[in-house]
């Protein structure tokens, strides 16, 4: 009997990547000219990103150059979750940016029930922030890959641990 082929649907970002590409941000506000004397800086602390800037202009090019340098380590800019923009001590602003690690449970619900609505004959279900789903058919599997690349989550969908 054949055995069932799998895999798994989750939402990650590589945090080693995210890192680089904050340092080389960092590295950039330090080195441009119309950062210069400016209290510009961005930082990672554990899952969110701390930008803090002069004022919104400045603060609006400090996440630009991070987007730039993220999107050329092919970190996805749906995985960033923006903060309000907040004033804070010695006549700055700061914004906090949140890393989303996994699928929340109602965009987990949200997708299971789009594969089961397609009619293609595998079994999905949630365990914990990731999406396992399974069929006897390699083909069916493909096609549930492409069903879900055609429509927008939201977030960066990756397909992993296809068996």
């Amino acid at each position: 009997m054949a055995k069932d082929a799998s895999f798994d649907i989750v939402s990650q970002v590589d945090m080693q990547e995210v890192t680089n590409a904050v340092h080389q941000a960092q590295k950039e506000i330090e080195q441009r000219f119309d950062f210069k004397n400016s209290k510009s800086s961005l930082s990672l602390e554990g899952d969110r990103l701390v930008l803090i800037s002069d004022d919104d202009f400045k603060l609006r090019n400090v996440v630009d150059i991070l987007e730039g340098k993220l999107v050329k380590r092919q970190v996805s800019l749906k995985a960033l979750e923006y903060g309000k923009v907040q004033a804070a001590a010695g006549d700055t602003v700061r914004q906090e940016v949140k890393l989303i690690q996994g699928i929340a449970p109602e965009k987990a619900k949200q997708i299971n029930k789009r594969i089961k609505d397609s009619k293609i004959k595998v079994t999905s279900s949630i365990q914990g922030e990731q999406i396992r789903v399974s069929g006897k058919n390699k083909d069916d599997l493909q096609a549930v890959i492409a069903l879900l690349k055609q429509e927008d989550w939201g977030l960066e969908l990756q397909f992993v641990n296809y068996r």
